[in-house]
């Protein structure tokens, strides 16, 4: 799979080589054909690509899958999609997909700014979720970060009216930098008062990631907003 932008320089993952099990290796190769959306259109069709017109969830670096996994065997009538570059989580997401049956989950590997800006209709969809992206913890990689100003006045032009956006993270200064800019973000109404920070909600559960980060005294920040 080629990814589309050679535009844009700046990006919030480094492609990076890792260790996959034979079991990944052997479903990345075997079921991709069934679950990934490969190539991508020109745009997303997404009765043509699920068969039918439940709200489409969208998982942005799904990691090795958990989340999706969990969302979607608990909502079944509901569309997940979800878009990560790193193999080994995807060949994850596959074998768990396959096994339970989850016939409500599709995969692109590639970059999700390209995905959502060029081929993903205006207001098409009900949720994005972006859980635990990489902090990019010095300062001169900030720019990294994949919550920006530009990429919530996209998820804004994606997400249907009253859709949802729902960031989470065990970094609190990034956490708190992301809360500060959704106050200043008029596209988005928090769900709590005072743009707090919201308990987190059965449809996350807690990732092998977040359970690292908890082993080192790290508490979860979700934020959980509504496009107005």
């Amino acid at each position: 799979m080629q990814f589309d932008s050679k535009e844009r320089q700046i990006r919030s993952f480094v492609l990076r080589k890792g260790k996959m099990t034979t079991g990944q290796r052997k479903a990345v190769e075997l079921l991709m054909p069934k679950f990934a959306i490969d190539p991508v259109p020109e745009k997303l069709d997404f009765y043509a690509i699920f068969g039918n017109n439940n709200p489409v969830w969208l998982d942005i670096g799904f990691g090795n899958g958990e989340s999706i996994i969990h969302a979607a065997q608990r909502h079944p009538d509901v569309n997940f999609l979800g878009i990560e570059v790193h193999l080994p989580g995807i060949g994850h997401l596959l074998i768990e997909s396959e096994n339970l049956g989850l016939n409500n989950v599709r995969i692109i590997r590639n970059d999700a700014v390209d995905m959502l800006s060029k081929h993903t209709a205006d207001q098409s969809l009900a949720a994005i979720h972006v859980y635990f992206p990489d902090p990019w913890h010095k300062k001169r990689h900030h720019k990294r970060r994949i919550i920006n100003p530009d990429f919530l006045a996209l998820a804004a032009q994606k997400l249907q009216t009253g859709g949802r956006l729902h960031y989470a993270s065990d970094w609190q200064p990034y956490a708190e930098e992301v809360q500060a800019l959704f106050a200043e973000t008029p596209s988005f109404k928090n769900t709590q008062d005072n743009n707090a920070f919201a308990p987190r909600p059965e449809w996350r559960p807690v990732t092998k990631f977040e359970r690292r980060g908890q082993k080192l005294e790290h508490n979860s920040y979700d934020l959980i907003m509504t496009k107005v």
